[in-house]
């Protein structure tokens, strides 16, 4: 079966918008000349891109196009796929807040989660995640964020090995808040750990970048000593780019662990 291609997809989004008018039309939709003026084009360019050969519209033609069109998110993706061949830049919005069957999804596992926003500020989690990595509802909001923890002087009494998590999250952290655009959070963050940590100094200079993956992931608890974890990432679809992290025992003996520490804390 064929894939849809550009001009099929402007034409059918605009044939799906009502006119502004109350007249009557033969055709369902706007017009051509009505969509072009919308998006600040010419009738005679746009009329070629319906018909294929209009040439390859700049990101700007794109987005206003979008707007003209009234695409919502999905729909705009599509547009860019189908004219580039890749999704549009991130437009970066806070992100939106954790659904209540988001937080039930963490609620019913037995092993740490939680989501992070673009920046790793932690936003939800669960029972697991309090047990092994500690409370995140008793820190103050700007607390419960992974670099500031992770690059915590006392970070050590908590993170064996605690160098490959820095580097390997400061690796995935640069990817994702280029994902999702440009943010004053993201530069205020950057700015206070460059003056407050020489380490986050020399491993933000080593310019370092990857995706999340699956990651190892070494805790330490008095209680039961050292536990190992498999991290998993994933995206949390429509919310403006939420995370959920998920660490999986990566062995028995962590596994007990955290279910040694889950009873201590309350059980399910």
């Amino acid at each position: 079966m064929a894939t849809t291609t550009l001009p099929e997809f402007l034409r059918s989004r605009r044939e799906r918008l009502h006119p502004e008018s109350t007249g009557r039309r033969r055709t369902p939709g706007l017009r051509r000349e009505e969509v072009a003026a919308r998006a600040g084009v010419s009738v005679t360019w746009y009329t070629w891109l319906e018909q294929g050969r209009g040439g390859v519209p700049s990101d700007d033609v794109l987005e206003r196009l979008a707007r003209a069109l009234e695409l919502d998110d999905t729909n705009r993706e599509m547009l860019f796929l189908l004219a580039h061949a890749r999704p549009p830049p991130r437009r970066y919005t806070p992100p939106s807040e954790v659904t209540p069957t988001l937080q039930r999804v963490l609620d019913s596992l037995r092993v740490p989660a939680f989501v992070k926003t673009p920046t790793f500020q932690i936003v939800a989690w669960n029972r697991a995640a309090v047990a092994v990595i500690g409370d995140y509802a008793a820190l103050a909001e700007r607390d419960r964020n992974m670099l500031r923890r992770v690059f915590h002087p006392e970070a050590a009494t908590f993170l064996p090995h605690g160098e490959d998590m820095r580097r390997t999250a400061l690796a995935a952290f640069r990817v994702d808040i280029e994902r999702a655009g440009a943010s004053e959070e993201a530069a205020a963050l950057v700015d206070e750990l460059m003056q407050t940590s020489e380490e986050f100094r020399r491993l933000w200079a080593e310019n370092e970048l990857s995706t999340h993956g699956v990651k190892s992931r070494r805790f330490f608890r008095p209680e039961v000593g050292e536990l190992l974890f498999d991290a998993s990432t994933f995206s949390v679809d429509d919310s403006d780019g939420l995370s959920m992290v998920v660490l999986s025992p990566a062995d028995d003996a962590s596994a007990r662990g955290v279910e040694q520490l889950l009873n201590d804390h309350g059980g399910r």
